[in-house]
């Protein structure tokens, strides 16, 4: 019996240290990335930097529920200014969004209401009538009927011995940290929406003015044509190439209409209102060199700064709590009960006398036997879904890398084009004027003249279309980035 005793005296601390092991929620251990030290397409140092418009952007702190700043203020633009907070009060996905961070809140409410006892009261009354057999007495004995009345206090509470409810709890409030970052990637998403949508829209404006002027020169062109085909100066061919150019003009400002229109619908969609009731002033982007300069920062600043990937961080820390869970099925459940109250088969008023007083306390320990391998399947479920997370998080952070590179190219690219663009706009504006003079001069052919026209047009429609592409490019640029910091108040989802 010693011997016995000694055995079980020195493997009963083996075995409990086995159960909590077994059943605890691993350690979670951040997956492992390869982040570069700089940006492959970045041409500024990472440093603070202050943009064109005096507003200043730095390194993000390793916080991601940091208050994101007003970065559209970067932008100098008042009309902006009121789009986005327009659409950051009535956007429907923004409103979608707070609604479930509500909903993950109360979930994870529910699963911290099961570290306190749960008290009740129950009351009830009945009247019943028993026959004889039931009362003991002989057959045909009149039974008269009874009243019962009951109350009594209830409590209940499970001892957490192998960390069922702390595991749960922290699986629950990682899904609501996740839902609450997904709720800020929405609305940098809606705000960058909104201010590229913005961006098209200004630009379109600018391109319908530079096809009008286009339109405009086609009309005087077709006037001075008619004029010299009735005097005899030229043949009929001229004139007909005149009105061509000139209905080809107009057919190309007509059909860029539809594209205003339809960008016009997108934005009323994103700011809350049918796009029926919604009318966009006309506001072309005239100049781009207001665009504010957006330092890329370091690349490990990314995983601070982005919400989406705050986001599948949280998921990941959720999916890992979530082992724990399915691992403590396997193991023993200890719930408390009490239960205190009265019965009585007079009146109400005696349940409550001392006489009337009953009570119970137990405790009962439950443990799956023979489960058909429903909890190790379970937990293998839960490992899988880990790894899931932790390759979403994985592809997330990639993601994040090749739209910063794409937007830092982009913006680069373009700023060579545009320097490219401008000495063209110059120099097809020289040779349009030119060849009118020596058209009206009669040194040239109209021909000569068309050409020359055409190639300006084309020029300054393209030198518009670049300065819409950088002002879309440099938003980009700032969503990929993860929004800008600042001191501004977050929108807070009561305002919702």
């Amino acid at each position: 019996m010693n011997k016995l005793h000694m055995i079980a005296k020195g493997v009963a601390p083996i075995l409990a240290a086995l159960l909590m092991t077994a059943c605890a929620a691993p350690e979670f251990k951040q997956p492992a990335m390869d982040v570069p030290t700089a940006f492959k397409e970045s041409q500024a140092p990472a440093e603070v930097k202050t943009a064109a418009d005096g507003s200043t952007w730095k390194q993000a702190q390793p916080a991601e529920a940091q208050p994101r700043g007003e970065w559209w203020l970067a932008f100098n633009d008042p009309a902006l200014n009121e789009l986005i907070n327009e659409a950051t009060r009535a956007n429907a996905n923004l409103a979608v969004a707070a609604a479930r961070v509500k909903q993950a809140r109360a979930i994870a409410g529910i699963a911290e209401a099961d570290r306190i006892p749960q008290v009740g009261v129950n009351a009830g009354a009945q009247r019943l009538r028993q026959s004889p057999t039931e009362a003991g007495l002989p057959a045909g004995t009149p039974v008269d009927p009874a009243k019962v009345f009951n109350a009594s206090l209830t409590a209940s509470y499970e001892v957490d011995l192998f960390g069922r409810v702390s595991s749960n709890v922290a699986a629950a409030r990682g899904d609501a940290a996740s839902v609450e970052a997904n709720y800020r990637s929405v609305l940098l998403a809606v705000q960058a929406d909104v201010a590229q949508t913005y961006f098209r829209l200004r630009s379109t404006d600018a391109e319908l003015e530079t096809l009008n002027r286009t339109v405009q020169t086609r009309e005087e062109n077709v006037k001075v044509n008619q004029r010299r085909f009735d005097l005899g100066d030229i043949g009929e061919f001229d004139l007909s190439r005149a009105k061509t150019e000139l209905a080809t003009a107009r057919a190309e400002a007509i059909g860029l209409q539809r594209q205003r229109v339809t960008t016009e619908h997108a934005l009323a969609v994103l700011l809350g209102k049918p796009a029926a009731s919604y009318t966009a002033g006309n506001s072309p982007l005239l100049d781009g060199t207001l665009l504010p300069v957006i330092p890329a920062g370091l690349p490990s600043t990314l995983l601070e700064r982005r919400p989406d990937i705050a986001a599948a961080q949280r998921a990941m820390e959720a999916a890992n709590a979530r082992i724990g869970v399915a691992r403590s099925a396997m193991f023993p459940s200890l719930v408390l009960n009490a239960n205190a109250g009265g019965v009585s088969g007079n009146t109400v008023a005696d349940v409550f006398k001392w006489s009337s007083r009953s009570w119970l306390l137990g405790a009962a320990l439950s443990m799956p036997l023979i489960d058909g391998g429903r909890n190790r399947a379970n937990i293998t479920r839960s490992e899988a879904a880990l790894e899931e997370s932790v390759g979403t998080y994985r592809q997330s952070v990639l993601t994040a890398f090749a739209e910063v590179e794409d937007n830092l190219a982009g913006l680069r690219i373009l700023a060579g084009q545009t320097a490219q663009i401008e000495d063209a706009v110059v120099s097809a504006r020289r040779s349009a004027d030119l060849a009118q003079k020596l058209y009206t001069a009669g040194r040239s052919s109209y021909l000569d003249l068309l050409d020359a026209q055409r190639n300006l047009a084309a020029v300054e429609r393209s030198a518009v279309q670049l300065r819409g592409n950088r002002a879309v490019t440099t938003v980009a640029l700032i969503r990929a980035l993860g929004g800008g910091w600042g001191d501004a108040p977050p929108t807070t989802l009561a305002q919702k």
